[in-house]
């Protein structure tokens, strides 16, 4: 069990890391009670935090993405949905629209011509989690 927790603080070294996503990364190294007496140990010790992951990987990656986007991608990672909307809330990011058109600027910067580039438009910024709303009132007025 040692060798178990030295592999999960040697992890936690390099980034943050969901306790789903560490179970996973552990499961081939021990069994599951020893997991779980690892994990409950290291976040009853404060080095294991769901909430810290959430909000690590909202710094690094709100800039890039819509919200349902960085939600689906918290979820999968195994943060609570509760989790996930308390952070996004707390998230010191702009709001939806302004990240949108960042995106937007960086990537085509001109209104589109015609129906098949508006199209084309709005298919990249959904891919990117923004909602059909944001989209449709960038690509309508990109200016305001």
């Amino acid at each position: 069990m040692n060798d178990l927790k030295a592999r999960a603080i040697r992890l936690l070294a390099r980034r943050e890391h969901s306790r789903a996503e560490l179970a996973r990364k552990l499961a081939a190294d021990g069994t599951q009670e020893d997991i779980e007496a690892v994990l409950a140990e290291l976040t009853a010790s404060g080095l294991l935090s769901d909430a810290r992951y959430a909000e690590a990987y909202l710094r690094g990656n709100a800039a890039r993405f819509g919200a349902a986007k960085l939600r689906q991608t918290l979820r999968a990672k195994g943060i609570a949905g509760e989790l996930v909307e308390e952070q996004l809330a707390a998230a010191d990011t702009p709001d939806e629209l302004s990240r949108a058109r960042e995106i937007w600027a960086r990537k085509f910067g001109t209104t589109p011509a015609d129906a098949r580039e508006w199209a084309r438009q709005a298919r990249f910024l959904q891919s990117r989690g923004f909602s059909a709303d944001v989209i449709r009132k960038l690509l309508k007025d990109p200016e305001a």
